[in-house]
């Protein structure tokens, strides 16, 4: 299995032995690029790049000073004491339609992301995922790892920098941040990859859906704290309807919402057209049972105005649109 912490020069960067050489191999390349260590692993016959995050400190929340920041991203110290791999992308429809059978999604195409979809469709999403590669430890980020690897250690509003624009950022861009340039609003989401990367080289961090995260409810900011949410990564069976946080703004959105420190929170079992997810997987491993075959190592805000809050975020009834 992947797992453990490599002791060259590279901060937390695993250490493994693994077998990409049969045919039911999850893992099919690990690499290594201008933005670090990425694996790609096969489930159902479509690829997902994972991007290593190594462990870190960081300032979570906004500084009192941000503009059109709220009250509860008063900014603290997070120290995430191990590192994780997390999707380069939100899950894409292909992914979803080939693990469930059926797309939910408001905003057809492949390589879109897969939308209207609740904190416990992607639970179930999990499950399926678990059952073909039980050995993964693959769940939804927590909040702070959220927010961790949409910084990619930048302290700005967004990975960007002090403002965005509709090149960078798929959102409602006839509502800018701080007063910014106005830019295209396109009214639905683009292909994944379509936006360029953060420092980390992860996409759509900013924009297109919202993004499920893993806790219950929003945290209280209060001091500084070492792995948040851990609780809830080490029982991602936990599957209730409490509310569970969203993060990283969606293309309907004002740019206020698409900050690195936005939070906002939905019912688990609410379904929302501008609602996606991206992909975690534990440091421990990305082998065991589900790596076959001989040993092969390997070095490597407030949406509420001109009635888009309604739009936006009304839950879908079945049987309609």
């Amino acid at each position: 299995p992947l797992m453990g912490v490599h002791k060259g020069s590279r901060k937390g960067q695993p250490n493994w032995v693994f077998s990409r050489s049969e045919p039911d191999s999850v893992i099919r390349v690990v690499s290594e690029d201008q933005y670090g260590l990425y694996a790609d692993l096969n489930f159902f016959g479509i690829t997902q790049r994972f991007r290593w995050i190594e462990p870190g400190t960081f300032l979570m929340g906004s500084p009192e000073s941000e503009p059109e920041r709220s009250d509860d991203e008063k900014q603290h110290q997070v120290t995430l004491t191990q590192g994780y791999w997390l999707a380069d992308t939100c899950t894409t429809q292909a992914l979803w339609q080939a693990v469930m059978g059926e797309n939910p999604s408001r905003f057809q195409g492949n390589q879109n992301p897969v939308d209207t979809v609740s904190w416990q469709d992607c639970w179930q999403f999990i499950q399926k995922i678990k059952e073909k590669h039980p050995a993964l430890k693959i769940t939804l980020p927590s909040e702070a790892q959220w927010e961790y690897a949409c910084r990619a250690g930048t302290t700005t509003p967004f990975s960007f920098g002090e403002q965005i624009h509709s090149d960078q950022v798929n959102f409602r861009g006839s509502s800018p941040y701080n007063g910014g340039e106005n830019s295209e609003y396109r009214k639905k989401t683009v292909p994944v990859k379509s936006l360029p990367a953060n420092p980390w080289g992860l996409y759509e961090m900013h924009g297109n859906l919202y993004e499920w995260c893993q806790d219950k409810g929003l945290r209280d900011y209060e001091k500084s704290i070492t792995d948040p949410g851990q609780e809830w990564l080490e029982r991602p069976e936990d599957n209730d309807n409490q509310s569970r946080p969203l993060r990283g703004g969606g293309w309907s959105t004002r740019g206020q919402s698409c900050r690195s420190a936005h939070r906002r929170r939905a019912g688990a079992d609410h379904r929302y057209r501008g609602v996606g997810f991206r992909l975690s997987i534990g440091p421990e491993q990305l082998g065991g049972e589900a790596a076959k075959g001989p040993q092969a190592a390997v070095q490597a805000g407030d949406e509420e105005h001109d009635g888009f809050y309604e739009y936006f975020f009304s839950p879908i009834e079945e049987g309609k649109e």
